[in-house]
């Protein structure tokens, strides 16, 4: 038996293929979570982005952020599960290794993100236009979350 075999054929596998409602349920729990997330990482890049400049964008992201990262608790478990359930099929769709991808790189350019640019956010917290640093970083960001959607929905149809 491969790996992935291994892995639908676990007790939590089997699970998810065989209830009648807890794939579906796993499912409305992940796509719960990516719209927290989505819509956090939205508020945050508008904002990033030059719009609504009065709001201090030091406050909004101390406000945004947790959500962001709370929405994670939702989406890597129920993602692993609904993977468990069908570990063969997505490990030969080639969409799948491409969203892996594109949440990885969602993930390094925030880290690169906050390692970088939003250190010197008090020079430009409010009333100013973030630098270009800070947009490209927002403009990078919008375009890999929605590409990440794309592909959740693209996986149904490779």
């Amino acid at each position: 038996m491969t790996a992935m075999g291994a892995i639908e054929a676990s007790a939590l596998g089997q699970a998810m293929r065989q209830s009648l409602w807890l794939y579906p349920a796993v499912e409305v729990v992940h796509i719960a979570g990516i719209a927290l997330l989505v819509g956090s990482v939205l508020i945050l890049d508008l904002r990033l982005l030059g719009f609504s400049r009065s709001l201090p964008l030091r406050r909004l992201a101390a406000h945004i952020l947790p959500w962001s990262a709370a929405s994670f608790a939702l989406i890597v478990p129920s993602g692993l599960a609904m993977f468990v359930a069908h570990a063969n099929e997505l490990m030969e769709n080639p969409v799948f290794p491409l969203k892996i991808c594109l949440i990885l790189l969602a993930g390094a350019n925030a880290g690169i993100f906050h390692a970088g640019v939003f250190r010197r956010a008090a020079q430009w917290d409010v009333d100013v236009m973030p630098p270009v640093a800070a947009r490209a970083a927002a403009g990078v960001s919008l375009l890999l979350w929605v590409s990440v959607i794309a592909c959740g929905r693209l996986l149904a149809y490779f």
